[in-house]
């Protein structure tokens, strides 16, 4: 296992934690939102965390941390809707719905891995503000495609788009030490 797939695999581990007690606070409730909804809510967490960059300073105690891991977990969320797209389902065990974040993580892991062995990492000297514009250019984007109602002529869907940010905010995480702080407390 290579580094970069050991602190991701820790950080989804903190993500799916909190995604597991939050549906047990919850349920699914997540399952009546519309695609165009939880782009939203990566928005509003992706702009939170550039409005504080730019800053230097916030109100609220809730760390950009916080809001990075929300747009990993709501990234996961959209793509398993986008996969339960035509089912009426609502409720799913603990089991169930743990597969489905687990499968969507794999998914997201591997384009993950390939993009790494071509791209060399380059993801390690870039700055996190910078990831954070590309989360919201990605937002956008989806957003675009959202309101063209998924047609694309030459670019990939939405799925790929919430790949890529899932993946940005992990890198942020472990830019900003999450990983090494996890690993410290095991």
């Amino acid at each position: 296992m290579t580094k970069t797939e050991f602190e991701y695999r820790q950080i989804i581990a903190i993500c799916r934690e909190l995604f597991q007690k939050k549906n047990k606070d919850y349920g699914t409730s997540w399952r009546i939102l519309r695609l165009s909804s939880l782009t939203d809510q990566i928005f509003i967490k992706a702009q939170r965390i550039r409005s504080i960059q730019e800053k230097g300073v916030q109100k609220i105690d809730d760390g950009i941390e916080g809001e990075f891991i929300g747009i990993i977990n709501y990234c996961i969320i959209a793509m398993i809707q986008k996969q339960l797209e035509g089912s009426a389902q609502m409720e799913f065990s603990e089991h169930e719905l743990g597969d489905l974040y687990d499968e969507q993580v794999a998914k997201t892991l591997n384009l993950l891995l390939n993009k790494n062995h071509d791209y060399g990492e380059a993801w390690r000297d870039m700055r996190v503000s910078s990831m954070t514009d590309l989360i919201l250019m990605k937002i956008f984007r989806t957003k675009q495609i959202e309101d063209n109602q998924g047609q694309t002529l030459v670019s990939e869907g939405v799925e790929a788009n919430y790949q890529d940010m899932l993946n940005y905010a992990v890198f942020c995480l472990i830019q900003m030490g999450m990983a090494q702080q996890q690993q410290q407390q095991q």
